[in-house]
């Protein structure tokens, strides 16, 4: 999501979790010095003991080699996306569902499969989910077709889904005390950076291999920790013997799924048909969804604590935030290949000021949450993502210094480094221990949900974009009438397909890739504008309906107070 899948995504997925695994009173957890300091304070002051278990160096390292099996898959594809048009002559439309097919899984699945694992085991969900993500791997790099590489990258993150919530909560349920701390801090820190060399790894892979060899670093890992995981972790630890509401678990899977989908073929010529299906789907299923979580006894979602303002504008405005960044980097590594002529490890390397700004800023972001409160962070970092989109839209045009790209990056990193600590502490300060899984979820759902539809508006966008350039480049050519209908569909197909055209046709290489690149630019224009609207409505949600820092503790302490027997 991604990635190159967005850096840090899945770390900072997976911080938010620490805070509701560390209690609904822990401290503001962002990254792993935020959390480390906090968690490490509450324990002191509490006098809580350590506990751990049997070789826990073994059992921690074999859950953070799983958590990193997801995070390197999340963070692998998007550097080869232009190596894959190329490869299989895609359309921008496939290319943007297999960029956002992982991201899909893990969003449509997590909620439902968090509760399985609750309370069938989460260490059966460990090692079926890593077992499942080796055959994803395989079936991914050497897919026969961009349409079996989409179902693979699905299938990946279904298998994500299983395996790498449950990596925090197992840590959570065998340490605790100051190993906890300790322990979360190594899980947290390497798993950042894992994420952050994904796009590195990536880009030097596909310099001297084939497209599919991206999806094969984590097999070694993989394996590795699949064995680990198996003979080292505790089965059965403080998990649940609730039932699970299974239709509520399918009709979120049906209504995100049908959601995301229906936005990836919004733009795609003769597709009404299969669009409105979608939209029909994923209102059906959301209406039944509504209904079934009202009625039934364990709701997997309890709307009534939903409804909480201060629970549902912070889910909200995660959801834009981690959203933008992802869609960004989507969009992003692919200018940079197609537009300004970059190799893939460069392209790599372009993207780490918003890696390393996110890890610096969060600890500032978590003071300034204390000292000013949640909507004033929040507004302090959609103002830095704002800026960076505003960078984006004006100074990445062809032929730019490196400096142009760097900096609408690092806006990026800076405003999602302040975002992303308010949006995660809110939604686990408003809700009850009993629903401190909720939390969890929605934290999940902010980065995976949010980078899954953020990134489909702005691919589908920079899908019909450089359709629309690239028709009306061909119409105003003098060569027009020498067009023929095939050609010119595969010219408005996509950047790829328009690169093939040029080899094709040699004499009107130059001219075709000018007008390819010209068109791509005014499709990423439309994705950064519709980046700016986002930016700028999640901004005005914080703004009017969020509380101010007196008003936000007033009702938390009400919150807390309600749900206190």
């Amino acid at each position: 999501m991604p990635g190159p899948g967005a850096p840090g995504t899945l770390c900072a997925q997976s911080l938010s979790r620490i805070e509701h695994e560390s209690g609904p009173n822990s401290e503001h957890a962002c990254n792993a010095a935020s959390t480390v300091s906090s968690a490490g304070s509450a324990d002191r002051s509490a006098g809580v003991a350590s506990t751990a278990p049997d070789h826990p160096g073994a059992v921690l390292l074999a859950l953070i080699l799983v958590a990193a099996v997801a995070n390197l898959n999340l963070a692998v594809a998007n550097v080869a996306l232009p190596s894959i048009g190329a490869a299989f002559d895609s359309s921008q439309t496939v290319l943007n569902l297999i960029a956002v097919g992982y991201s899909l899984g893990l969003a449509a699945s997590v909620l439902y499969l968090g509760a399985l694992g609750d309370r069938h085991g989460r260490k059966l969900m460990l090692i079926v989910g890593t077992g499942l993500s080796i055959p994803a791997c395989l079936l991914a790099a050497y897919a026969p077709s961009d349409t079996v590489l989409f179902i693979a990258r699905l299938l990946g993150g279904l298998a994500a889904g299983m395996a790498y919530p449950t990596t925090l909560a197992l840590i959570t349920a065998l340490w605790s005390g100051p190993a906890r701390t300790k322990s979360i801090a190594l899980w947290s820190a390497l798993g950042g950076a894992i994420s952050a060399l994904g796009p590195l790894i990536s880009g030097f892979l596909l310099e001297h291999y084939w497209w599919g060899s991206v999806f094969l670093v984590t097999l070694p890992l993989a394996v590795v920790a699949l064995v680990m995981a198996y003979r080292l972790v505790p089965a059965h630890v403080n998990e649940t013997s609730d039932p699970v509401d299974n239709l509520g678990g399918i009709l979120s899977v049906l209504l995100i799924a049908a959601v995301v989908l229906a936005i990836n073929f919004a733009p795609v010529p003769n597709e009404g048909t299969l669009v409105l299906g979608l939209v029909a789907i994923a209102l059906a299923a959301g209406i039944a969804f509504v209904i079934r979580q009202r009625k039934a006894r364990n709701p997997l979602y309890d709307l009534h604590i939903a409804g909480r303002r201060v629970f549902w504008v912070a889910a909200c405005a995660g959801i834009v935030v981690f959203g933008s960044l992802m869609a960004a980097m989507f969009v992003g590594q692919q200018f940079l290949q197609n537009v300004l002529g970059y190799d893939t490890l460069d392209a790599g390397l372009a993207i780490l000021p918003a890696a390393l700004l996110m890890v610096v800023i969060a600890p500032r972001s978590a003071k300034l949450v204390e000292s000013r409160g949640a909507r004033f962070t929040l507004l302090v970092g959609y103002l830095f993502c704002l800026l960076g989109f505003v960078v984006m839209l004006l100074l990445w045009n062809e032929g730019i210094p490196y400096w142009k790209v760097g900096l609408g990056y690092a806006l990026l990193g800076v405003g999602v480094g302040f975002a992303g600590t308010p949006a995660s502490h809110s939604l686990t300060g408003s809700v009850p221990v009993r629903r401190a899984g909720m939390a969890s979820g929605t934290a999940d759902l902010q980065r995976d949900l949010g980078g899954a539809i953020m990134q489909s508006i702005l691919g589908a966008l920079l899908t019909a974009g450089y359709a629309a350039a690239a028709t009306a480049a061909i119409a105003a050519s003098s060569n027009s009438k020498q067009v023929t209908d095939s050609v010119a569909a595969e010219l408005t197909k996509s950047f790829a397909s328009a690169e093939s055209v040029s080899k094709q046709y040699p004499q009107y290489a130059n001219q075709i890739t000018t007008a390819a690149k010209a068109s791509f630019l005014q499709g990423d224009d439309w994705a950064y504008t519709a980046g700016i609207v986002a930016v700028l409505l999640g901004a005005a949600l914080v703004y009017f309906l969020f509380p101010k820092k007196d008003a936000e503790e007033t009702l938390l302490a009400a919150y807390h107070a309600q749900d206190t027997p």
